[in-house]
């Protein structure tokens, strides 16, 4: 509706008058309730209206969806040509267990496969090492060699079944055991689909499974990325990271440019190499996280694609259009998740999926109700799956391509989280860009600040979280949960055993000696890793051989 210059709509009153005539007597009479009113990024005004979004542009700044930049999707259509990937992450104790958790999964109706693994794989041990005893097969599936992973995709053809493998300092190991196995099926390793999250940068600042030196990391994704590139042309060879960096207390801006500039170093390292954008964006994909604000997430799903897509055209000069699109897979907050009223993490998580979808993400996944408490049951798993069917097929919200867009509020949230996160990314890369700041501390800080002032803000009680510090069950009983079997870990080095025994121990130490040799100088290592797998070494010896030659990581103590 146009305005006139002094702000009055033609066919009604100015703000001015609004404000005086009909909002003051209303603040008068019974005010406004005593809360603060806010984002992750800033406080929330009382209204929103066409002078907030003046100054966009709709083709530049919005456009059509399927088009730069993307704003509005990555698709044309969205979901009324196809629905988003229903994946549910799962993965515990041994691999046979998690064969048949996926199975049931599949059946009942998951389109794709998103895999936990146990802590020893995911920091490079063996089951049978000292450290890793207590925690085999306990937060995910245990995978030591090509054996557990045969064993984990028996039955399931990896050319029909995409896989998402939550897997980053041994990710290169990890993914030549898919290939392995793959090829072991009859597919070649152009047919296997799915995506490893090798995203270890994001280790350092969020998460902490990791293993060698930044720099050392950043090599070994770089030779994953650059080898995928080159031979499995429908898989992602990197899932880049907001999730974890969100679930540590990152604000939604420090979600986006924080990950953002670990991508940077992704792709200037692949440059380095001689491989170019156009050939390696395409390949990565995303994962970011899902929040408890309604209006701030589908918001922030819309800014990330439009500054992807203008980074990667206007700084990287990339061509293809292919390498504009942001395509992100999205898991519901699982920091948000509470162990009080557990029941009470099927609302949020049935509403955090809502504002995914409305934000127009590619593939999805539901943190459990119970997952505060344990690894999920089949039932909860279920409920999850069954949200995500409600959703697509029920409510109505994929029958036209993002319904939000226009909203005062809404694209008013997307300029302004676009801005906050730009404002970061500017000042990581004034630094040298991720590496450098990672090495300062710089992101670690940011993000630690940002979670104590969360954290406050609840302790405070003015940030409510239902069951946990306003309307308390006092006499809430303990729930029921699942438990990985104690006897897992027995039976799990028992395997491992039998595999050290049945294997050809000379073509082993022939692997191991070509890998070590290969990671003392420049060459890409995932041939040499791919021929460690085959012959049967294990993830431990392999990690092993890498941390000889690359020494490990200690984070620096705070002081």
């Amino acid at each position: 509706m146009p305005r006139e210059p002094n702000g009055r709509l033609e066919s009604g009153t100015s703000r001015a008058d609004w404000e005086e005539k009909t909002l003051k007597p209303a603040l008068e009479r019974s005010g406004e309730r005593d809360t603060e009113f806010e984002t992750s990024i800033g406080p929330v005004e009382r209204l929103y209206t066409p002078e907030d979004v003046a100054d966009v542009d709709y083709n530049k700044d919005i456009g059509y969806p399927g088009e730069y930049p993307f704003t509005r999707g990555v698709q044309p259509t969205m979901y009324r040509g196809r629905l988003w990937t229903m994946r549910q992450y799962a993965g515990f104790g041994s691999a046979s267990e998690s064969n048949e958790r996926f199975k049931f999964l599949l059946s009942q109706g998951q389109t794709g496969l998103s895999i936990a693994f146990d802590l020893p794989t995911q920091i490079g041990y063996d089951s049978d090492d000292e450290r890793a005893r207590a925690e085999v097969g306990q937060v995910g599936v245990a995978i030591d060699s090509l054996r557990d992973m045969e064993l984990m995709f028996d039955g399931i053809p990896l050319d029909k079944v995409s896989t998402s493998m939550t897997i980053n300092a041994p990710a290169p190991i990890l993914v030549a055991m898919y290939i392995a196995v793959a090829e072991k099926q009859g597919a070649g390793s152009g047919d296997i689909m799915g995506t490893a999250q090798n995203d270890v940068l994001k280790e350092y600042v969020a998460r902490g499974t990791y293993i060698y030196p930044p720099r050392a990391s950043l090599r070994l994704a770089a030779d994953l990325l650059t080898y995928c590139a080159a031979n499995t042309p429908k898989f992602n060879p990197i899932s880049v990271s907001g999730y974890h960096i969100r679930d540590a207390g990152s604000t939604s801006a420090q979600e986006i440019a924080f990950a953002f500039a670990n991508a940077i170093e992704y792709l200037e390292a692949c440059q380095a190499r001689g491989v170019s954008v156009d050939e390696v964006a395409p390949r990565i994909s995303w994962i970011f996280n899902t929040h408890n604000n309604f209006f701030e997430e589908i918001a922030k799903y819309r800014a990330l694609r439009r500054m992807w897509a203008r980074l990667m055209k206007e700084r990287f000069g990339a061509t293809d259009p292919k390498a504009w699109l942001l395509r992100t897979h999205v898991q519901t907050g699982g920091a948000t998740l509470t162990a009080q009223q557990p029941e009470n993490n099927i609302v949020r998580a049935a509403l955090q999926a809502m504002a995914s979808i409305l934000g127009g993400v590619q593939s999805l996944a539901l943190s459990c109700y119970d997952e505060a408490l344990a690894i999920p049951t089949e039932d909860a798993q279920r409920i999850a799956l069954r949200t995500q069917q409600i959703i697509a097929y029920e409510t109505g919200v994929t029958d036209t391509v993002d319904p939000f867009a226009g909203s005062y509020y809404v694209e008013s949230l997307t300029n302004e989280i676009e801005a906050a996160a730009q404002e970061l990314l500017d000042k990581v890369e004034d630094m040298g860009g991720a590496v450098a700041a990672i090495e300062s501390g710089y992101m670690q800080q940011e993000i630690q600040e940002a979670a104590v002032r969360q954290q406050q803000e609840i302790e405070d009680g003015r940030r409510i979280v239902v069951g946990v510090n306003k309307f308390k069950n006092e006499d809430e009983a303990p729930q029921t949960i699942f438990r990985v079997n104690t006897e897992a870990a027995d039976a799990q080095i028992a395997r491992l055993a039998a595999v050290r025994k049945e294997r050809d121990d000379g073509a082993v130490k022939a692997s191991l000696a070509k890998l070590r040799k290969a990671a003392t100088g420049d060459d890409n290592l995932m041939p040499t890793i791919l021929d460690a797998v085959k012959s049967y070494a294990t993830l431990g010896e392999i990690s092993g051989e890498l941390r000889e030659v690359f020494g490990e990581y200690r984070a620096p103590t705070a002081v």
